[in-house]
């Protein structure tokens, strides 16, 4: 009888699980979470207040988790949170596996993991790891003596280099790359400030401590890293501070290696390069980093909003679109940090900061601009919710960074990269309601137009024309449409160089964003191989019927619109 079953069940099996091998790619495709995710930004210090030490804490951060799923955010992504003396705002880590006292504990922390997951979000971390703190143990063993522990873990020379002016990544604030020791009469190498020495990655002891720091937070509910100053991790000690060799193998490894522990898990990379160059950061089939921050559109981007001067960055869009399919771009408008406009020429560059940051005050380190989007687009409402709009429509996944949404601005008295890292405004109570102290531990922005009386999240989740409001359905419209993260894109001709039109598809699904960067009504006329329908997903009264001989609209001042085509497939 026993025989009889078995023998059944060699027969039947194959049966069973034939044409599963055309399935599993699908499931594979699940993992791609990170190609359609709206990613927010956020630090817990600024975020929120829980306990009236004037600090933001996770616990604070635990109470707005709903905040967030409201707007409709998928992924948070934390700066660093670890223990730090806190010279550059916690990036100078002084102890990868613990949590900083001054936000919270290590059970704080599984709290927020566990609340995270009961709402269907996910968390990324910032992972530092170019660099550590000068007070981190390992380099206070490593400048104990030349012949100390750790000492191989960092980057000497017993003489500084002829490079060593050069290559930094702060000019104006900061002198050089390297920096003598008194305690071993060497220099430590460090492409960020000084207190902040470079780790040696060519040490096979350094490449494993990082995957046991990689595995130690996958264990602790993480679901990614956005991975810190790319370029300069891969750097290969001693070829040169401007132009080094770099490993791309060490991505490929750090990538391995994540996926063995937790086979979703995904790294974002900051990397400012050019678009030729990015194939070594994605790798020619994707085994690479998934995500990388397209700085060089985004700057081509700004110019844009500044000139309304479209081509560079039509341009920029055609050299960064040829990636892997598991490969994804990240979008954003503001980031952490300054608008880096490096990559554009010195004219193109004047000409952002003539229209967006025309006081030397407002400018950092001789390529960029410190300030937030409402102020450099003077707080015109049309142009905010365009570039909303537009960001939401680009080909990837769009990051937010916290109070973005809001509108907030940037307190210029404080120095380089603070002035984008104030104090969440959630009300219009003392503080911002951010805090119940007398005072918060870095200013919140209480006087003017940006002041929290008149810009709180509070009064705009009560206001259906807020700028919140409108943000928020955006991105409920936006995950109606799949074919973004995950399908191919083409931009059309409009008749227009003023207006830029993208059209996808993907799975059966088309869809076409049009947004007019000019402050005047403009046509755009464009034809789509055939006669469909074109429903209009902000105004079902704009939808349209498109013969074969194509059709025209007229976009208002920085109008925008996002239709759905119906009847004609590629």
């Amino acid at each position: 009888m026993n025989m009889r079953i078995i023998c059944l069940l060699l027969i039947l099996v194959p049966l069973l699980t034939k044409g599963q091998d055309k399935v599993a790619p699908r499931k594979f495709k699940e993992n791609y979470w990170y190609k359609n995710s709206i990613i927010y930004n956020l630090e817990i210090g600024v975020f929120k207040d829980s306990d009236g030490d004037g600090r933001g804490d996770i616990n604070g951060l635990i109470q707005k988790l709903d905040y967030l799923k409201m707007l409709g955010v998928d992924v948070i992504w934390l700066a660093p949170f670890q223990p730090s003396p806190g010279a550059d705002d916690g990036y100078d880590v002084a102890d990868y596996y613990g949590v900083d006292p001054k936000l919270g504990t290590a059970g704080d922390f599984a709290e927020l993991m566990y609340q995270v997951r009961k709402r269907g979000m996910r968390v990324i971390m910032d992972l530092v790891i170019n660099h550590t703190s000068d007070q981190h143990p390992w380099f206070k063993n490593a400048r104990s003596a030349r012949n100390a522990r750790y000492r191989d873990w960092y980057v000497w020379s017993p003489k500084k280099p002829r490079d060593g002016d050069k290559g930094m990544v702060f000019p104006g604030v900061q002198n050089t790359v390297w920096t003598l020791d008194s305690a071993t009469n060497e220099y430590y190498y460090h492409r960020f400030y000084k207190f902040q020495p470079d780790l040696n990655f060519m040490n096979p002891e350094v490449m494993q401590e990082t995957q046991r720091i990689i595995g130690y937070w996958l264990n602790q509910g993480i679901s990614g890293f956005r991975l810190d100053a790319v370029p300069f991790i891969i750097e290969v000690p001693h070829t040169g501070s401007e132009k080094p060799k770099l490993d791309f193998d060490f991505l490929k490894d750090i990538r391995q290696f994540t996926q063995s522990r937790q086979a979703d898990a995904a790294i974002l990379g900051e990397a400012n390069v050019e678009p030729k160059e990015s194939v070594n950061y994605f790798g020619e089939n994707g085994e690479g980093i998934q995500l990388m921050f397209n700085f060089f559109a985004n700057q081509h981007l700004f110019y844009a909003f500044a000139t309304g001067d479209l081509k560079p960055f039509k341009k920029a869009m055609e050299e960064t679109s040829e990636i892997s399919q598991s490969s994804q771009w990240a979008y954003f408008l503001r980031n952490h940090d300054e608008i880096d406009l490096g990559r554009l020429t010195d004219r193109q560059r004047q000409r952002v900061y003539d229209a967006m940051g025309p006081d030397t005050n407002m400018q950092l380190y001789d390529r960029g601009i410190r300030r937030r989007l409402a102020p450099m687009m003077n707080n015109d409402r049309r142009r905010l919710e365009m570039a909303y709009s537009l960001l939401f429509s680009l080909p990837g996944a769009p990051v937010i960074r916290y109070g973005e949404e809001l509108g907030m601005g940037d307190d210029l008295r404080l120095k380089e990269r603070l002035s984008v890292r104030t104090p969440m405004q959630w009300t219009s109570a003392k503080n911002a309601g951010f805090t119940t102290a007398d005072s918060a531990f870095r200013p919140v922005i209480g006087d003017g137009a940006y002041g929290f009386m008149n810009i709180n999240a509070e009064k705009q989740w009560r206001d259906s024309s807020s700028l919140l409001t409108r943000i928020a359905a955006m991105i409920n419209i936006r995950k109606a449409c799949p074919e973004i993260g995950l399908g191919t894109s083409t931009i059309l001709e409009t008749g227009s160089e003023d207006v830029l039109a993208i059209r996808y598809y993907y799975d059966g699904k088309s869809l076409i964003t049009l947004h007019n960067f000019a402050n005047a009504p403009r046509k755009a006329a464009f034809s789509i191989g055939g006669r469909g329908n074109l429903y209009d997903l902000w105004d079902k009264k704009g939808d349209q019927v498109i013969e074969n001989a194509g059709f025209s609209l007229e976009l208002p001042a920085y109008g925008y619109r996002w239709f759905r085509v119906d009847g004609i497939l590629p």
